[in-house]
């Protein structure tokens, strides 16, 4: 198993999957998933808390695939934890050798299932970034010395279809400073978008992996392109799903296109199927993955 900033310099195509941890204590099902594509692909993202909806925490399940001999990747959102918490949980994620991370801001707690609970923002993802490379150089951030250091591969996230898309650059800027050694984007449905992103950031030089959801419904489509900003989805794919018989079929086929057009653009592949895990084999075979 190899670092994710390792196999990018390796030059390899990434292929990442997002996996979620459960409502409850019984992995059986997120281990099953993530058995489904052992040897098929790089890394498995374990989310934090997605959507501010309480779930089981993102390390322990990272550390089960560890030790099933796959390969994590430890998403960490600002949302819940001050910089105290946050900094432990980086040391522990190390200790229990998880050691690519992703930083996130977190969405508010507003959007989900506690929206009564006390948001924290103490740090943002940039300052996460920040926080992450000081524990390498073996300080943290009230500049105190730690009894040995971590090392880790740090991952950050961009919106190419963000408007204007130049406060996701600056953005961009700020966390490969701060020490961001890839992206991974919110999903994507345009690839000439894509295109226009990618040549405006070249100048970075960071590796960027492309973000695909499934579309499982028009309806799905529809409350994206309301709701989530910086995504839009296209009114013929939108059509492409409505008319089709067999959505799930369907949705794979579109993923697989989109996959297929945008991988000459960028260094790998991040596939968010929220909830549609058992159907990723399918996606990679039909993406030529």
């Amino acid at each position: 198993m190899a670092l994710l900033n390792e196999l990018f310099e390796a030059k390899k195509f990434v292929v990442t999957v997002e996996i979620g941890p459960p409502k409850g204590v019984d992995l059986t099902e997120a281990l099953e998933d993530a058995e489904l594509l052992r040897g098929r692909v790089d890394a498995f993202n374990v989310t934090d808390q997605q959507s501010s909806v309480m779930r089981l925490g993102s390390l322990p399940l990272c550390h089960l695939l560890k030790d099933r001999g796959l390969e994590p990747v430890f998403q960490i959102t600002c949302r819940d934890r001050n910089r105290i918490a946050l900094q432990s949980d980086l040391l522990s994620a190390y200790v229990l050798g998880v050691q690519n991370i992703l930083c996130l801001t977190g969405d508010h707690v507003s959007l989900g299932d506690h929206p009564q609970a006390k948001p924290v923002f103490d740090l943002d993802s940039v300052s996460l970034l920040q926080a992450a490379s000081l524990l390498q150089k073996g300080q943290d951030l009230a500049g105190k010395e730690l009894k040995g250091k971590p090392q880790f591969s740090l991952g950050a996230v961009v919106t190419p279809g963000g408007d204007p898309v130049e406060l996701q650059i600056i953005k961009m800027e700020k966390k490969v400073k701060a020490g961001a050694q890839f992206f991974q984007t919110q999903a994507v449905y345009e690839p000439e978008t894509f295109a226009r992103f990618m040549d405006k950031v070249s100048y970075l030089n960071v590796p960027v992996m492309v973000g695909i959801v499934l579309l499982k419904s028009a309806a799905m489509a529809r409350f994206m392109n309301k709701n989530v900003a910086g995504v839009h989805v296209p009114e013929n794919l939108i059509e492409e799903m409505d008319k089709a018989p067999n959505k799930a079929q369907k949705s794979i086929e579109i993923a697989a296109r989109l996959i297929r057009e945008m991988r000459p653009l960028c260094q790998g592949v991040h596939i968010m199927p929220i909830g549609w895990e058992k159907r990723v084999p399918a996606l990679l075979d039909a993406a030529g993955l």
